[in-house]
């Protein structure tokens, strides 16, 4: 199989020719300037060769590998998902706030800020042990649950292996998760204090992802077809599973919409018992989007099935969250509907470095040196999440100008990790 070939264009677009054997399907990736690693092109050979891709795939400016697919692609499928690209954190994404806060609002000191917002809210595999009626989470935890739990009992009922007693479902609601999952206070260009924060469906959505990950590729052992990766398993519509994978994954898709929505109620909270900070109220601006999603959409007069795994939409007028690593900053963006991207944007950086990579060869001194001037986490077990560990978000920008036009620039003040 050959090499991706570039094309480059005036617009700042890059795309790749048909590559390989006559047949494959098309690749056009927004890399100018930014580099993508062999594995990830690698993945996109590989999912090129499956015959349900539906006119070409899309290659977002954070691209990197992953599992199966590579995150920061956008892959429309005509009668077939493939559940592994969809991934297991369903429904992850971003949501952000403005609120009527300036910079010169807050505390100089901001440790104490970071403090109560990391007791406010659940952070890395912690989760809600013994919530109570005098815990400010409880009525949005318990309301949001109510709404949850008919779909998860009819999702466990066909399936009771997604229920394996290690699922915290509702103990989940409303809390961060660990990764490159972040709360952060911002400030734009204006001085306006924002809050950001970045996660999706936890556990619960972890289980469902896996589950019918291995059920696709029960169904391809079964039916004896062959894949270039074994990830690239894929559930054919009107087939039962197909169905079943749907509303499961759409049920995942809603609760990670209301994790996030809860835990920026409890940030919003957590920022207002903050002595010295006056009251406040949100703005007209809010923003609440998925990156890792599958969803039904129509481009170029077809209706196709569109997972987007780590990747936002970006319709004409949509509003998008595009973050950098910790300390980096963020950018808030509106959409220009490019249809060669099937309307959608980067999700993020993108990494250069596996968390492991990261570990050996970014110092602590490097890592002190990146985030000065932001309240975070400053010790070793943070290094993975290092901005180092992660592409220039001014090259993803730059990358992606005939995708998304700039609204906000935001500096990051305090960061938040799991």
């Amino acid at each position: 199989m050959s090499n991706l070939t570039l094309n480059q264009n005036n617009d700042h677009r890059i795309s790749y020719e048909p590559i390989g054997a006559a047949g494959l399907t098309p690749i056009k990736a927004w890399i100018k300037g930014v580099p993508l690693d062999s594995g990830a092109r690698q993945q996109l050979l590989n999912l090129a060769t499956m015959p349900f891709i539906y006119s070409h795939i899309a290659v977002m400016p954070d691209a990197h590998e992953g599992r199966g697919s590579t995150i920061g692609s956008v892959i429309p499928t005509l009668g077939a998902i493939i559940p592994a690209a969809v991934g297991v954190d369903l429904g992850c994404g971003m949501m952000a706030v403005r609120t009527t806060l300036k910079s010169s609002d807050l505390p100089d000191n901001l440790r104490p800020l970071r403090n109560t917002i990391e007791k406010a809210v659940p952070v890395g595999f912690g989760k809600w042990d013994n919530l109570t009626k005098a815990d400010p989470a409880y009525e949005a935890v318990t309301k949001a649950w109510e709404l949850l739990a008919p779909g998860w009992k009819k999702i466990t009922e066909k399936h009771p292996e997604v229920d394996n007693g290690r699922v915290n479902h509702h103990c989940h609601l409303g809390t961060l998760g660990t990764g490159n999952h972040f709360i952060e206070v911002c400030v734009d260009e204006n001085g306006s204090v924002w809050l950001m924060l970045h996660s999706g469906s936890r556990g619960v959505g972890n289980r469902i992802g896996t589950y019918f990950i291995e059920l696709a590729q029960e169904d391809m052992r079964k039916h004896m077809v062959n894949l270039p990766d074994k990830d690239l398993a894929y559930l054919e519509e009107g087939s039962d599973h197909f169905s079943e994978y749907l509303e499961a994954v759409t049920w995942a898709q809603e609760f990670a919409l209301m994790n996030r929505v809860i835990m920026m109620e409890q940030v919003e909270h957590a920022l207002k018992t903050v002595r010295g900070v006056p009251s406040f109220s949100r703005s007209l601006e809010s923003i609440n989007c998925h990156h890792n999603y599958v969803a039904r959409e129509t481009h170029f007069d077809t209706s196709v099935w569109v997972t987007r795994k780590g990747a936002v939409r970006a319709q004409a007028g949509d509003m998008g969250i595009i973050p950098g690593s910790m300390g980096v900053g963020s950018y808030i963006v509106c959409g220009k509907g490019n249809p060669d991207s099937f309307n959608s944007c980067s999700h993020g950086a993108g990494r250069t470095m596996s968390r492991t990579q990261a570990k050996k060869k970014i110092s602590l001194e490097q890592h002190l040196a990146d985030t000065e001037g932001v309240e975070c986490r400053k010790d070793a077990d943070i290094i993975d999440e290092s901005p180092r560990a992660y592409k220039s978000l001014d090259d993803v920008m730059n990358a992606q100008s005939d995708l998304i036009d700039i609204q906000h620039r935001l500096k990051t003040l305090v960061c938040v990790k799991g």
